[in-house]
């Protein structure tokens, strides 16, 4: 990364901050009619005005992180609402919308989408004129094109047919004009997604010196950005091209051993074990030697697995977090999930469901503790009585430290543990069963070591298969080895808690694993009504997603229950209607 002084670095880092935030000022030039050629042409005549740009689109892309969340959780089986909650986000949850509901209105996403290809446009211009290098562009257009695939994914899993659209329009009312824009179905868009992402010329995080990527005390905006891989992964992923999704993912994996410190090399999106001694780690964990006591759980804004989501962004936050959008202080857009789910500083509308802490009340930790703590202990606390998600909540209700309100928080998009379970989906339909079953429990290592194991090890605790599902998980003293991955710990084994499965499992059986530890470990974080919706359409049993759903509404004594599961058995009335 460039090297510049702290004074330079904080302005830069201030510029940025004001440009990705601002709703109000860079970004509403691209909202300008595709007539205003002058007008547009004035406002990219260099790298900066690309640069602000690229940081206008990520501004308005941020208008979206309430609606994602609400949309992937509330109508799936982990959350649900409160007393608090509108009758908006009853008909979320009930899969039953009214023509004026905010939440399931597209327009916002064709905000973003016809920002992007404003951009877009404006960056072929400006590369026809030379006012920036091809490199410039490639890595600027890579990053916007891929901002609208995400956007596109996103419409897809929740509209169902709709227009793919991308070049600028007149208004972003023609859009619902099918006659100038007909609408094509999910599995016709994921091939274009495809096409389009694929031929991206530049699949890489930002390069090294680029004026978008600066670090100051370990605050790092490369990962406001972004993971082209990732995105490409999960492209895959739905389009049941596992082995592509596969490898996909397992770059990213493997950024670590791209270069680095040691620290890195080992760490960076591995999963890594505990570090029982000082607890400097992302996993549960509890004081050594006092491991049967629950009370000595390491809970804290700054060790073990809460502090995913509570540190700052430190050496340790960047070995789990691959793209995450922080909402600030001082800059808008205002952070949307105080509102949202604070019972103390907020108007407490969503909560857990009943099923999803049933599910956590459910498992087993190695201790033999009956709860799995990343449930009751993490993502959700009891406060004066009421189940409160907290994921969103510890940096904002951190004690403040300035006079201005803290209203601090992220928007999570993609974290090393997410990374390793899409992976360990797309492994088993790879019939790669066994990787599968490692990534999901307890990590390479132990998951190829022999019993009783063997002192030296030189010839064990590796796959021996070939790329993407190739991994050297060595850790042995005589001789004295350490491989790349001898730190990864499996999602489970990070977690604490006993393993689930085995080895000789079927396809189905390790998948319905997989997608249960998705719940367990990714709750809340915008995922859920994706997983279910993927692994429903790739079985064709419109059941698996239509019970989960079912067994929510019933627990609570819905009286809905019954025929919201009789609706989500026709595929059909899975999306929302596309109109506003």
């Amino acid at each position: 990364m460039m090297t510049i002084s702290i004074k330079t670095k904080k302005s830069i880092l201030l510029g940025i901050l004001a440009l990705t935030f601002s709703l109000n000022s860079c970004s509403d030039y691209l909202d300008v009619q595709p007539e205003d050629k002058l007008i547009e042409e004035q406002m990219y005549r260099n790298i900066y005005d690309a640069d602000a740009a690229v940081m206008g689109v990520y501004g308005k892309f941020m208008a979206l992180a309430e609606k994602n969340v609400i949309l992937n959780e509330m109508r799936a089986d982990l959350m649900t609402t409160t007393r608090n909650s509108s009758p908006y986000l009853k008909e979320i949850s009930e899969h039953n919308v009214s023509a004026d509901n905010p939440y399931a209105n597209p327009k916002d996403f064709f905000v973003v989408i016809q920002n992007c290809n404003n951009v877009l446009k404006n960056f072929d211009m400006m590369l026809e004129k030379k006012r920036f290098t091809q490199e410039q562009y490639d890595q600027r257009y890579s990053d916007v094109g891929a901002i609208r695939s995400w956007v596109y994914l996103q419409l897809g899993i929740h509209y169902g047919n709709i227009p793919y659209i991308t070049e600028p329009i007149e208004t972003i009312e023609d859009a619902k004009n099918i006659s100038k824009y007909p609408r094509i179905p999910f599995n016709q868009l994921l091939d274009q997604l495809i096409l389009f992402t694929e031929n991206l010329p530049y699949k890489d995080l930002y390069a090294s010196g680029s004026s978008l990527v600066i670090t100051i005390d370990g605050y790092n905006t490369a990962k406001f950005f972004i993971n082209k891989e990732c995105l490409l992964g999960d492209l895959h992923l739905w389009k049941g091209n596992y082995n592509a999704a596969a490898i996909h993912y397992k770059n990213v994996m493997e950024t670590g051993t791209k270069g680095g410190t040691d620290t890195e090399l080992y760490n960076t999106y591995r999963v890594k074990f505990a570090e029982v001694t000082t607890h400097d780690d992302l996993a549960v964990g509890y004081l050594r030697y006092s491991e049967q006591d629950a009370t000595t759980l390491i809970n804290s804004n700054t060790q073990g697995w809460r502090s995913i989501f509570a540190r700052d962004r430190d050496a340790l936050w960047n070995t789990e977090w691959i793209w995450s959008l922080p909402f600030e202080n001082n800059f808008a857009p205002k952070n949307p999930f105080i509102a949202l789910f604070s019972s103390k500083n907020g108007d407490y509308l969503v909560k857990p469901s009943n099923t999803a802490i049933a599910l956590w009340d459910n498992q087993k930790q190695s201790n033999d503790i009956p709860y799995d703590a990343r449930g009751p202990k993490f993502t959700y606390n009891i406060i004066n009585g009421d189940p409160v998600i907290m994921k969103y909540l510890y940096s904002s209700e951190a004690v403040a430290t300035t006079g201005i309100a803290n209203t601090k928080g992220q928007w999570f998009l993609y974290r090393a543990a997410k990374l390793h379970l899409r992976y360990a989906e797309a492994a088993n339909r790879d019939n790669q069963q066994k990787v599968a079953y490692a990534i999901l429990n307890n990590g390479i290592r132990r998951a190829y070591t022999p019993s009783p194991a063997p002192t030296d090890v030189t010839d064990v605790q590796q796959t021996k298969l070939p790329f993407p599902y190739d991994f050297d998980a060595r850790m042995g003293d005589y001789p004295f080895y350490r491989a790349n991955w001898h730190r990864n710990d499996g999602i489970r084994g990070r977690a604490f808690m006993k393993f689930v499965g085995a080895v000789g499992d079927d396809v189905i059986t390790t998948e319905n694993n997989i997608i249960q530890e998705d719940a367990l470990e990714l709750a809340y974080e915008g995922n859920r009504w994706e997983d279910l919706v993927r692994v429903a359409l790739r079985r064709n049993d419109p059941s698996f997603l239509a019970e989960k759903v079912y067994q929510k509404l019933n627990s609570e004594g819905n009286s809905k229950a019954d025929e919201v599961r009789s609706k989500l058995m026709n595929v059909n009335n899975w999306y929302l209607p596309f109109n506003w």
